[in-house]
């Protein structure tokens, strides 16, 4: 066979192995919220979307519906880049001004709530995808009022912390805030900007002080707790989080209710389109050799 014929060959038989390894479906993951104090979305999350318990998570589903929440780790915006104070208008801070997540800036007191106390305390982010970049939490002024909308001026104008995150994690990012002398109920705002991409995250935690841990689990009638890992696993096949570089933004929504379904049978069906054309590709490169063959034949006996 000459060397045309044989790149020929090779040719087609790589093209194969690519249309099946471009077209055979693949898996996304999301990204993350605050577990530790606990963010109001993992709260509300782990309380159950279905069968939530607080009012404030009955009233959240009442309003947007139980996706917000199997979407628990995405509340995002694609192309922030770095301008997060510019593109967020005052009151839609916890949703990031995403009408899917618009029940997250309800301004009231009862909110599941993380007992904090003043100095050093210990920070946990549940990752679900690491990204690099730079988290910043931010906290309220004493004077804040919980039935009023967050606003930018609400937040301390220095952070609590700054923690640069790698593209390796463990489950979680774990780091330490200092948190200011307050009192009574307070807010925590989570900035997660990427720095390989524009891409960042957001999120609200709400925490109560008290002079000890103990009088702040006294003073917090609701304490928030984070979902298990057997509850996140249990929620991914409802999440309508598909990524393409810049998170929920592009995200590929079930109509029929039934995400996990739907998102097998398109698999299935581009899966068939790609060992489909892999067959007619396979036979086409079959049919080259045994020609090249037969004429290298013909030519011998000639």
């Amino acid at each position: 066979m000459s060397v045309r014929r044989k790149a020929a060959a090779v040719g087609a038989v790589g093209a194969v192995t690519l249309v099946v390894a471009g077209l055979t479906p693949g898996t996304a993951s999301a990204h993350g919220a605050l577990s530790t104090p606990v963010s109001r979305i993992a709260a509300c999350y782990a309380e159950g979307p279905e069968h939530p318990q607080s009012q404030v998570c009955k009233d959240l589903v009442a309003m947007s519906g139980t996706q917000p929440l199997y979407d628990w780790n995405e509340v995002n915006i694609a192309n922030a880049d770095g301008q997060s104070r510019q593109i967020i208008p005052d009151g839609h801070l916890c949703s990031a001004n995403r009408d899917k997540y618009k029940a997250l800036d309800m301004a009231r007191t009862d909110w599941p709530a993380t007992p904090v106390t003043a100095g050093s305390t210990n920070v946990q982010f549940k990752v679900t995808a690491p990204h690099r970049g730079t988290m910043t939490l931010y906290i309220t002024k004493q004077g804040y009022s919980p039935t009023q909308p967050l606003k930018w001026s609400d937040l301390d104008t220095t952070p609590i912390a700054v923690y640069d995150t790698a593209v390796t994690a463990p489950g979680y990012y774990s780091f330490t805030a200092n948190l200011p002398a307050r009192t009574g109920r307070q807010l925590i705002y989570q900035v997660w900007q990427r720095n390989d991409s524009p891409e960042a995250f957001y999120g609200c935690a709400d925490v109560v002080f008290g002079q000890t841990a103990q009088a702040a689990k006294a003073a917090t009638a609701d304490i928030a707790k984070a979902p298990t890992d057997a509850q996140i696993v249990a929620g991914e096949a409802k999440s309508t989080v598909v990524h393409h570089g810049h998170g929920g933004d592009q995200a590929v929504t079930s109509t029929t209710g039934d995400l996990a379904t739907s998102n097998v049978a398109a698999s299935s069906s581009t899966l068939e389109t790609a060992l489909s054309g892999s067959a007619v590709l396979a036979a086409g490169t079959v049919g080259l050799l045994v020609y090249s063959r037969r004429r290298a034949t013909a030519r011998m006996k000639g």
